[in-house]
């Protein structure tokens, strides 16, 4: 029997808008901004909620960032060799002490001193690549494009000079809350190790523990969600970390070799950014060229040249071995969330977006799944290919 001999004895009231999919999708769509309205009306009881928030959540994402890291490892050993988990761990916390007194001891100084020299000398640099370019333009043949090219010269140096400007006033004029910010940073790196280790040790029965909270009906549903969710947390942060990690390295060894000036620098600065993803890199290669520029033909060249066998072995090598298609992500989604999430919340929304995005789609979803097999508005054929897809997902799940 199809939907239309089925529903072909109902009112009218019942044909438009109880098993109507267009007077659904309205319905949800004015509950979900209804609920919008009342949360802003009764913000003020939910301020105190959101300081608590605020002041834990630096170190649990600090915890989460390195336990995804971790994680891996501290399983491994228990399942392979039955290493307990807390030797694993007071291991990994040995490793991270020594390697950042290493890093304290071997590469700061170099990092610091090259990072500084580079601020000192900044201006001088630009200045010289601005007289630089406007000498090349006085050539006959680019006369066409000399006044473009001095507009975007002079309104780029005018919003350096207003963001310089404005990052001073603001700097002067915060400085009462320097002490609350040094004293956050303090308490994170502080409580993160011990938040790190307690949920290295009883991470993995976090899933089980709040499965059971949920109706017992929805418990393998519930379970599967949150085993979604973290997994699709657990790739991006592993991936994005170990990518951004070996861009640094492989910029840190080309730009030594060519010998470009602060090249240790460049280098962790652009680790540092490819966590953003597609623009990190091109940001961080602007001062490179610049500097190139400065220092001779053939140094643009040679950073140019690094600059295409690092992209070619990201693209080609690291992002497929280590990303793959976890994420599910079409690119030009991608660019359109870091567009969208930098432009309400700035470089948090740049940092966060795509995780947040990945979780929203993945409870979305399934919200939406378990809508369509439930409701009398789709066929039962539609509901049922949803039954047996899920069904045969948490088969390869539980087998993995």
């Amino acid at each position: 029997m199809d939907y239309t001999q089925k529903h072909k004895g109902e009112t009218v009231f019942k044909k438009w808008f109880l098993n109507n999919r267009f007077s659904i999708v309205l319905v949800n769509i004015l509950l979900f901004f209804l609920i919008i309205w009342v949360f802003n009306k009764i913000s003020f009881v939910l301020n105190p909620a959101w300081v608590f928030f605020s002041a834990v959540l630096p170190p649990l994402l600090l915890a989460i960032i390195q336990y995804y890291i971790m994680n891996p490892l501290v399983d491994w050993l228990e399942k392979k060799f039955k290493v307990p988990r807390v030797l694993t761990i007071v291991f990994l916390f040995l490793f991270v002490i020594v390697a950042l007194i290493w890093i304290i001891n071997i590469l700061v100084p170099i990092v610091q001193n090259q990072i500084n020299s580079l601020v000192r000398n900044w201006p001088h640099i630009w200045n010289d690549a601005v007289s630089a370019t406007q000498k090349a333009l006085r050539d006959p043949r680019l006369h066409s494009v000399k006044g473009s090219l001095n507009n975007m010269i002079d309104n780029t140096q005018k919003t350096l000079f207003k963001s310089g400007q404005s990052t001073i006033n603001a700097t002067l004029g915060n400085i009462s809350s320097a002490v609350s910010i040094i004293t956050m940073i303090v308490m994170t790196l502080i409580t993160a190790p011990f938040i790190l280790f307690f949920m290295l040790k009883d991470g993995h029965q976090l899933r089980p523990y709040i499965t059971k909270f949920a109706p017992e009906k929805w418990q393998p549903s519930f379970s599967k969600l949150l085993y979604d969710i973290n997994y699709a947390l657990a790739s991006y942060i592993r991936g994005q970390i170990t990518i951004a990690f070996w861009v640094g390295v492989m910029f840190a060894i080309g730009y030594s070799l060519v010998g470009l000036p602060y090249g240790a620098a460049l280098a962790v600065l652009a680790g540092f950014l490819n966590v953003i993803p597609y623009f990190g890199t091109p940001i961080a290669l602007v001062p490179v060229i610049v500097i190139a520029i400065m220092t001779s033909g053939s140094m643009l060249i040679k950073v140019l040249v690094v600059f295409i066998i690092e992209q070619t072995i990201e693209t080609r090598v690291l992002s497929p071995l280590i990303m793959g298609s976890k994420m599910a992500m079409h690119p030009v989604t991608t660019i359109l969330l870091l567009i969208g999430a930098s432009s309400v919340w700035g470089l948090w929304g740049v940092i966060f977006g795509i995780p947040i995005y990945a979780v929203l789609k993945i409870i979305v979803s399934r919200v939406y799944n378990y809508y369509r097999r439930e409701s009398e508005i789709f066929s039962e054929t539609d509901a049922a290919s949803l039954t047996t897809g899920d069904a045969d997902k948490t088969t390869k799940d539980t087998a993995k």
